[in-house]
């Protein structure tokens, strides 16, 4: 951490902007872990693009340009001056263009490696408010920042070398066990990105309202907050081993965290010291924040992040694998074993 940054740097309407901040600051602990172990992979950015190429990227933005609006002074003026902001406050100096394309579901998305830019439905624009797209721009923005774009791309394109060989049983199921355990990363990615959407609005009530009008609320005046938390409460206990094995059922594909345990997730943050620190300057930096330094520490936190989750828990599943945390932290040493060869063990703490 940097306890030397000065308190907050005063932004557009007095919210506190974060020169330099690492992505490490607001990323969910498990996220975090998984992007350690594929930073440290020595030429990674150089695979990654090898794999993945441009023409899908380039083709994506084609569309877009071709097919949706393109937000500007003079188109969107208003999402233009939040998008600028939202790039301020995270300190993002390449400003990712944004789109508005006609659908009716809510949804927004960051597309590409070389050059990311956000799609946002006419849905979403029509059902938030004015602070509600700036935490959802700020979302975006924390995707850009975390480069999940591309660790997504990659891990997706290995996906894909594995259907050849789907056909056989054995590697059915192995290659059903990787896309759950990247649809699991991808649900902890847009916790970590809920984050920093919060810290361009820095108004949580803003965001939860979003959360609720994404959940269902078509006026969040007509939903009881109290009881729309409790729910996540609720969904956390299950009464037996058949709620659990349901939930597992429910999720394992998805590739965003459900509705009311998000917007739970996101308040739990707001009331931590972790939320207030960062308000106060005191944030790990992109200049000084090297992979190496962090990834035992990130990896740890991972596991750790587990094991209490599930301690606290009082789902009957949940408690038979309290001990996955420690198994994750195992399988990241192994990655990093493997990367760096047999005589190198991973950094320390």
């Amino acid at each position: 951490m940097n306890s030397d940054v000065q308190a907050g740097t005063a932004g557009t309407a007095g919210r506190v902007r974060f020169p330099g901040i690492s992505p490490r600051a607001y990323e969910h602990p498990v996220d975090r872990g998984a992007l350690a172990t594929l930073r440290m992979v020595p030429g990674f950015a150089d695979v990654l693009k090898t794999m993945a190429g441009f023409f899908h990227e380039r083709g994506e933005r084609l569309m877009a340009l071709g097919s949706a609006i393109r937000v500007g002074p003079t188109q969107y003026p208003e999402l233009d001056r939040l998008r600028n902001e939202c790039a301020e406050v995270l300190d993002i100096d390449r400003v990712p263009t944004v789109f508005v394309a006609r659908g009716a579901e809510p949804s927004a998305m960051t597309i590409g490696m070389d050059e990311p830019f956000i799609v946002l439905s006419t849905g979403l624009v029509e059902l938030l408010d004015h602070d509600g797209l700036r935490f959802v721009l700020g979302h975006e923005m924390g995707h850009v920042l975390s480069g999940h774009a591309a660790y997504r791309t990659m891990l997706l394109r290995l996906v894909e070398l594995q259907l050849s060989m789907s056909w056989m049983p054995v590697s059915a199921l192995g290659l059903r066990a990787v896309i759950a355990a990247l649809s699991e990363w991808f649900r902890k990615a847009e916790l970590s990105c809920d984050r920093a959407g919060l810290l361009c609005g820095q108004d949580p009530q803003a965001a939860l309202r979003a959360h609720v009008l994404l959940a269902g609320g078509v006026d969040p005046a007509q939903v009881d907050i109290p009881a729309f938390l409790q729910q996540a409460t609720e969904y956390a206990s299950g009464e037996d081993i058949r709620d659990s094995l349901l939930k597992l059922r429910n999720i394992e594909l998805m590739s965003h965290p459900l509705a009311v345990v998000r917007a739970a997730e996101l308040q739990k943050w707001a009331a931590s010291a972790d939320y207030r620190d960062i308000l106060a300057g005191d944030y790990p930096r992109r200049d000084t924040d090297e992979p190496q330094a962090n990834w035992s520490s990130d990896v740890k936190s991972a596991a750790k992040s587990y094991k209490d989750s599930f301690t606290a828990s009082t789902d009957p599943l949940a408690k038979v694998f309290a001990d996955v945390g420690e198994a994750v932290s195992g399988a990241a040493g192994k990655v990093w074993t493997r990367v760096k060869g047999n005589g190198d063990a991973p950094p320390s703490a």
